[in-house]
């Protein structure tokens, strides 16, 4: 709709420029047979046709917008954007418009050709991709109308500014849940066997077959029916995972021109989802040089969204961690085991003996998991060619970070605290391995 007091513009089109370059000739006639006013006269007509047929144009008032988007937007992932255009006028509305999204996103198209009958409604698609995540606002929508000759257009602003909000990858979440129906989680790097008897508490009886675990047979049950029957048992649930999250000047680096950070919140989700959705709960910590936010450990569909909330607005800051602090914090408040699942950057050795300093007391009570993003470059770097002298610092330099990180990995192994490292499109994928990986083997 149209805010209060708004503005409407005519704006001259090519046709009208000609009309006015013909005006050069009609000047030179004129002058030539001493009436120089002519050209005044031929201007005030052309401007008087403009300004008339400006207001035989339909009003702007007569278009209706709504905008239709999902309540939160994915940073990095291209979102839809429904543009819902109704004509309320009687005759058909012909032009332009030109949708206003956040600034710094990018999109598909945003200037789109609209003839819209008279009393009906038209649909408009775009996407949208935020490269940053937090709070912005769309910033409104132009129209621009056709007017009878074409010499001019019929421009106003529709009043569709509104917030929007963008979180991490959350549309990953659908692609998640809809493969995990489809039985297609591979094709995300998820590998999940549904392993029997392995978990702790029973879901069924079946016959039994080679291959079967003599201790899983009930001997009640097979004298009742004269035939082997083993129990079945399905994994555990009402475990805990809590999710820590440094955001500390460690995260800071950038991989692929995204913050480290960015990438590890949204492994940080799909592992949220996938406990929440295995019957677990989840709890989250996130700490720099202090603790920033606790949400105690819970299960249900209302703590995924609890966690994307405390996520969505988080940046690193330029200090150094505590992370001694912030596990001694997490330790007074949560005693029942748990799986921890640490996403830091432990980038060399000095960095690992603080790391495992810090988790020690917790590794006998807890499941301990260092999950650390990679840069793809250091590998490309590590194989640069020995052609020129420029191509042998970068491989020494790549080989001496890789050396540091691989120390960092073993110091983290001898300490009893798992560890995880993968580039950013594999991260995620690669903790929910691990987490299946986990429940599957009954080791929390």
């Amino acid at each position: 709709m149209l805010p209060r007091g708004y503005r409407e513009a005519m704006v001259p089109t090519k046709r009208f420029w000609l009309a006015v370059a013909l005006g050069i000739p009609v000047a030179m006639l004129a002058y030539q047979a001493g009436q120089p006013s002519l050209l005044v006269v031929y201007n005030l007509c052309l401007l008087g046709i403009a300004w008339i047929t400006l207001r035989l144009a339909p009003s702007p008032k007569q278009l209706v917008l709504r905008r239709k988007f999902d309540p939160v937007l994915s940073v990095r992932a291209a979102n839809k954007v429904t543009l819902e255009l109704r004509n309320d006028a009687l005759e058909p509305i012909r032009g332009r418009l030109r949708d206003e999204p956040p600034i710094g996103c990018t999109v598909t198209n945003q200037e789109f050709p609209i003839d819209i009958k008279p009393e009906s409604i038209t649909e408009l698609n775009y996407f949208l991709t935020p490269h940053e995540r937090g709070s912005d606002y769309f910033r409104g929508t132009y129209v621009r109308i056709k007017c009878p000759l074409g010499l001019v257009e019929r421009q106003a602003k529709l009043n569709t500014e509104e917030p929007v909000r963008i979180y991490p990858n959350v549309l990953a979440l659908r692609e998640f849940e809809l493969l995990k129906q489809q039985g297609r989680l591979r094709e995300m790097g998820i590998r999940r066997s549904r392993q029997r008897g392995l978990g702790m508490e029973f879901e069924s009886l079946r016959e039994y077959a080679e291959g079967d675990d003599y201790r899983k047979i009930d001997w009640k049950a097979t004298a009742r029916r004269s035939k082997l029957i083993v129990r079945q048992f399905e994994q555990e649930r009402n475990q805990a995972v809590i999710i820590v999250v440094d955001v500390g000047r460690g995260m800071l680096a950038e991989v692929d021109g995204v913050r480290k950070l960015d990438h590890a919140l949204d492994s940080c989700l799909m592992l949220t989802h996938a406990a929440a959705m295995a019957g677990d709960f989840v709890g989250l910590l996130v700490y720099s040089d202090v603790v920033k936010r606790y949400i105690p450990p819970k299960k249900g569909r209302n703590q995924i969204g609890i966690i994307i909330e405390a996520l969505h607005d988080l940046v690193a800051e330029p200090v150094e961690s505590d992370p001694r602090a912030a596990f001694a914090y997490l330790s007074s408040r949560w005693k029942r085991r748990a799986l921890l699942v640490t996403f830091t950057d432990c980038e060399h050795q000095e960095k690992a003996v603080e790391l495992t300093t810090a988790l020690g007391p917790l590794v006998r009570r807890h499941l301990t998991l260092v999950a650390r993003v990679s840069d793809p470059k250091l590998n490309e770097a590590a194989e640069e060619p020995l052609t020129e002298v420029r191509g042998m610092y970068r491989r020494a330099a790549a080989a001496l970070l890789i050396k540091d990180r691989k120390d960092a990995g073993v110091t983290l192994s001898i300490a009893n605290i798992n560890s995880l490292e993968a580039e950013p499109q594999d991260l995620a994928s690669a903790l929910v391995n691990f987490y299946f990986m986990v429940k599957e083997r009954s080791i929390l």
